[in-house]
């Protein structure tokens, strides 16, 4: 895996994988009691279970926001794009994810409008198009969820091995094991509060890890780095770069990068359904604020990030991808190992909790209620949504395990397609088409190359808009939105009123609501990638000094900002549950011991 010892002992790989997975699914599991005795969330009830009574905050969907793009690969590859495009590739990294997640915003606050009692985003699509378009999402929707979970597990599993000498066959399988049990009892709250925790932790060691390497001994400052890498440029010519620097935003591979990550990121939006289920499980006031802010947070991570460690690294530490680790080793020493593979353990098992309840819901409600049992209720639900937990999380520890046998890495993986059928069909072919045309052959290794990859998701991404004009053409459809008022999903427990998840769904608010968030996803797309950065690419700017240092500090200002809003605004959003919760149980302390 590398030409150096691990740093880390595998003692501490096993404590950190098995030991603290286990305390986080003990810990969850006496939290989840703790509530059902203490505010009444009961996770025997698929409601709770689901989508947490459609009651979250504004503060936890900012974390789990954030959380659930905080992917383990995104933290090992910026580190990699920067140092191999320059100062535009976390750039790039960030624009390519921020408006997605922001737009995000606007598809829940219309799904909850239109239809706030729905679970999946499938159960939409079952009541407008059908039968033979649901059955093909489900199988998209899974695909696509697999793709990501083997993508977050291959680069995770890689780096731990990396840090610590575990057989990667051994951190690939045990990974999932904590997090099947911790959302086997706690269902979607218990991703909720561990995206929470984890992606507290993840921020404070960036925020660590940065700062230890700007007052590193051999760098000293914004300036030294900016001295360092200057030194260092004759050695290090981009192709594609305005003169070769690394200091320019006039990058040709930078912004395909962008274009690729924007696009496939679009995709997968669209097919992860564990993001509508996010978006389902927010109150209706939650959404677009939720989203709003955690996708404009999230961008600080992959630019500041990657900024200043991606430019730390020199080519004999590159290897294997695993830029991250190499750079904080070389500015924490043990430290920095320690970090990375927090961050690593931290994010992989923060969103493939989220993946694991998206496609759980998926079994129970698409395939089970809607085909197998069209009446099934709360417990039958429960127990599938269960088998759902495990069944996913062993599929996609065995996927990734074959797909690391072949050599497919979590670059290739990062830039694998998804989309509709007819579009899915053309951005392969041209995928494969442009493979073979720029590089004579059609292998891993061309497939994985960035002309290629771009091809395929244009044409993946924009042919289906094509094919659904023409198609409802020739064939048109009369529908009516509001006939999905007529249709309440939800499942009650016996003798549970009606009034318990009574939604104002269609309140001035959340029309407002609605509107501001397509607002919103428009600024910041037209920030991320028209104001901001294509004036700069046209301007073959090369950064000075002074300028490098201001784009430096703002990014560390912006990732400051971040770690505040994502670790103290949850609490302070939930801060009269909190405070209840905190008297029912030290009351509860008292009876006993009373």
């Amino acid at each position: 895996m590398s030409e150096i010892s691990p740093p880390l002992s595998q003692k501490v790989g096993y404590g950190v994988v098995v030991g603290l997975g286990l305390s986080f699914a003990a810990g969850m599991i006496l939290v989840t009691r703790a509530l059902k005795r203490t505010i009444g969330e009961d996770n025997s009830k698929v409601e709770t279970f689901i989508v947490a009574d459609r009651r979250v905050q504004t503060g936890l969907i900012t974390s789990a926001v954030v959380s659930s793009w905080l992917w383990s690969t995104m933290l090992l590859s910026t580190t990699l794009v920067t140092y191999q495009y320059g100062v535009s590739g976390p750039f790039w990294y960030g624009a390519g994810c921020s408006p997605m997640i922001v737009s995000f915003a606007y598809l829940g606050a219309v799904c909850k409008k239109r239809i706030p009692s729905a679970h999946t985003v499938l159960e939409i699509i079952k009541l407008r198009y059908g039968t033979t378009a649901h059955i093909s999402f489900i199988f998209l929707a899974i695909i696509n969820n697999l793709f990501n979970t083997i993508n977050m597990i291959l680069g995770a599993a890689s780096a731990i091995t990396f840090l610590t000498g575990m057989h990667i066959m051994a951190s690939t399988f045990l990974l999932p094991l904590g997090v099947i049990i911790y959302t086997l009892m706690g269902g979607i709250k218990a991703t909720f509060l561990t995206d929470y925790i984890h992606t507290f932790i993840i921020l404070i060691l960036c925020c660590y890890l940065t700062i230890k390497a700007l007052t590193d001994t051999q760098i000293g400052s914004i300036g030294g780095l900016y001295d360092l890498v200057l030194a260092a440029q004759p050695r290090h010519f981009v192709e594609g770069n305005y003169q070769g620097s690394l200091f320019t935003m006039t990058s040709q591979q930078g912004i395909f990068f962008g274009i690729i990550l924007l696009i496939s990121n679009f995709g997968t939006v669209i097919m992860d359904t564990g993001y509508f289920t996010k978006a389902f499980a927010a109150s209706s006031e939650a959404v677009t604020p939720g989203y709003v802010i955690g996708g404009i947070s999230y961008f600080s991570i992959p630019w500041s990030v990657g900024s200043i460690m991606g430019l730390t690294m020199s080519s004999s530490e590159l290897t294997n991808g695993l830029a991250l680790p190499y750079a904080a080793m070389a500015v924490a020493g043990k430290g920095g190992a320690v970090a990375t593979l927090l961050m690593t353990f931290m994010a992989v098992t923060s969103t493939l909790s989220a993946q694991v309840i998206a496609v759980s819901s998926i079994v129970a409600f698409d395939l089970y209620r809607t085909y197998w049992n069209k009446n099934a209720e709360n417990k039958a639900l429960i127990r599938w949504s269960q088998i759902g937990v495990v069944l996913f999380g062993l599929i996609a520890a065995g996927l990734t395990a074959v797909f690391h046998f072949i050599g497919l890495d979590m670059g290739w993986t990062l830039y694998m397609i998804a989309s509709a059928w007819l579009g899915m069909a053309s951005g392969i072919a041209t995928w494969l088409g442009t493979a073979y045309h720029f590089h004579g052959k059609v292998d891993i290794s061309t497939t994985g190359q960035t002309l290629p990859c771009m091809y395929g998701t244009i044409v993946s991404a924009f042919t289906p808009l094509l094919y659904s004009i023409t198609i409802t053409l020739a064939a048109p459809d009369e529908f009516e939105w509001e006939d999905f008022k007529k249709h309440d999903m939800t499942i009650r427990s016996e003798n549970e009123p009606v009034e318990a998840y009574e939604d104002q769904s269609q309140s001035l608010s959340q029309m407002r609501s609605t509107r501001y968030a397509f607002l919103w996803a428009a600024a910041t797309f037209l920030g991320h990638w028209v104001i901001w950065p294509l004036p700069m690419y046209a301007a073959k700017y090369i950064f000075s000094k002074g300028f490098f240092i201001a784009w430096i500090a703002v990014g560390q200002i912006w990732l400051w900002a971040t770690l505040l809003i994502v670790g103290f605004y949850p609490l302070w959003d939930a801060r009269d549950r909190i405070i209840s919760l905190t008297e029912k149980l030290f009351q509860s302390i008292v009876s006993i011991f009373g």
